[in-house]
């Protein structure tokens, strides 16, 4: 099952959308409705990762560490005075 959906794109994205879905031997809507899930599959997951990692965030028992520790370490990688993990 489908659903129609209208949008409304600037002249040269339309203009390339064209080309492409002659170049590819595909209708626009294929090359859309594609684009579409690729778009949804890349970001619901990030999406879901960011809500989780808020609520993980808004325990109380959640722990953090100083910005400022956590970037002298990872500058200190690779010297000879390599610092241990900060906690």
């Amino acid at each position: 099952m489908s659903a129609t959906l209208t949008i409304r794109i600037n002249d040269e994205t339309k203009k390339r959308l064209d080309n492409l879905a002659k170049a590819t031997a595909r209708t626009k809507s294929y090359i859309v409705a594609n684009a579409i899930e690729d778009f949804l599959r890349t970001n619901e997951w990030q999406v879901q990762a960011i809500k989780k990692s808020v609520k993980a965030a808004d325990r109380p028992d959640a722990k953090f560490v100083d910005h400022e520790k956590v970037a002298e370490w990872l500058d200190s990688w690779g010297t000879e005075n390599e610092l241990e993990p900060p906690k």
